[in-house]
């Protein structure tokens, strides 16, 4: 399936290393370059920020979505393409998928990480068709996969759902992957 849209689940944070933004910025741009649209979280911070105005410097159209409570916070970016906002989080999470071809998760937090699984568990569980994959900058993700890998050896993740994830160091063989990916 061509990827036509990636929603990219990152951080409000920077980050310790400069890898991170600079990684942001990359796939920001590569994304722009291989014509996909760029779904995210809509905040004009951390990661978040970066990848967005990445795209948008590369002549790339970014879609942003945010809930209430954080543009009352005065975090949404003002120059995305399109900026929907919505009441809650669970909604956020939704709306971001249903958009999306594909979805890459970034170094980031626990909203990184709950977005994340639940894009896996529906993959899973067949809500959604659409690749999932990881972008493992700096083996940030090392840790999550040997525990992934631990609980596929000790039998609560099936040899088939464990496969779901598809797991890259650079944004061209991430999104490379992700085309070839078949549900």
């Amino acid at each position: 399936m061509p990827l036509r849209r990636v929603v990219v689940y990152c951080g409000s944070s920077s980050g310790a290393h400069d890898e991170y933004v600079d990684t942001a910025r990359a796939l920001g741009r590569t994304l722009a370059e291989r014509e996909i649209e760029l779904v995210y979280g809509g905040a004009r911070v951390g990661t978040m920020g970066a990848i967005a105005d990445a795209a948008l410097e590369a002549g790339g159209r970014v879609i942003g979505v945010i809930p209430s409570t954080l543009v009352k916070m005065e975090v949404a970016h003002e120059g995305l393409s399109e900026l929907h906002e919505v009441a809650t989080m669970h909604e956020r999470k939704a709306l971001m998928l249903e958009l999306s071809d594909g979805a890459i998760t970034l170094p980031g937090g626990h909203g990184s990480l709950d977005e994340l699984f639940e894009a896996l568990a529906w993959l899973q569980l067949e809500i959604h068709s659409i690749p999932i994959g990881l972008l493992n900058v700096r083996g940030y993700y090392d840790h999550l996969l040997s525990h992934l890998n631990h609980a596929r050896g000790e039998g609560f993740l099936a040899p088939d759902h464990h496969e779901l994830l598809l797991v890259g160091k650079d944004a061209d063989q991430l999104l490379d992957q992700m085309a070839r990916f078949r549900a």
